[in-house]
């Protein structure tokens, strides 16, 4: 019985953030490099998605595994923009961080 209250509250996870970003299945599949069918199967017969298929979706969502499980409903919405910037900060060297930071507040300094 614990089993079906996890599954039910993942997939129920999955739609609310589908929804929340206005997105089709499809859309959901297309973004999370899966097939609609294995979404529509995990609604259709209540099965829990495996963790590599979650993080797919994390990753389609721009979320992070600690978001998605994260009970509190108020975290902030990134941009693809935005993750594609956090994605690209994760690659870079303390110095080059430093360096990023310094030129963006130069940018604002500009103003």
């Amino acid at each position: 019985m614990q089993r079906e209250k996890a599954t039910f509250d993942i997939l129920k996870k999955i739609d609310d953030e589908r929804m929340k970003r206005n997105w089709s299945e499809y859309s959901l599949a297309k973004n999370a490099d899966l097939t609609q069918s294995t979404i529509s199967t995990w609604y259709r017969r209540n099965l829990q998605p495996s963790v590599a298929s979650i993080e797919k979706i994390c990753k389609g969502l721009g979320i992070s595994l600690s978001e998605f499980f994260n009970d509190e409903s108020s975290y902030m919405y990134l941009t693809p923009q935005q993750n594609e910037i956090l994605e690209l900060w994760e690659a870079l060297t303390p110095t080059q961080r430093d360096s990023v930071i310094n030129l963006l507040k130069s940018f604002l300094s500009e103003n």
